[in-house]
């Protein structure tokens, strides 16, 4: 594939870069060399490799879910500034319908 001038013009108008007529003609130059590479890659054959979609394997590094001994409610809410003796309380952020 052959990048014109024209083409690195349009994609620098939609990317709002204005490019001087030099660094239109250097991105050109730059452009089709990446564009370059990318053909070869492309010729690679690469039918016997597997896709991947990580390049390391991974693993679960997590523990299991297992329920542990917690704190009683009474113990949670011994430190909080204000509770019902069920819930904290705290100020209401949305205003008195409750609405966004």
């Amino acid at each position: 594939m052959s990048l014109s001038r024209q083409d690195v013009a349009k994609v620098a108008s939609l990317a709002r870069l204005a490019l001087s007529a030099d660094d239109l003609d250097r991105m050109t130059g730059e452009l089709q060399k990446i564009v370059g590479l990318v053909s070869q890659l492309a010729e690679v054959d690469t039918s016997s490799v597997a896709p991947l979609a990580h390049p390391l394997d991974a693993e679960n590094v997590f523990r299991a879910d297992e329920p542990q001994p917690s704190l009683t409610t009474a113990e949670a809410l011994q430190s909080a500034p204000r509770h019902d003796g069920e819930c904290f309380l705290v100020p209401a952020v949305l205003g008195e319908s409750g609405a966004a």
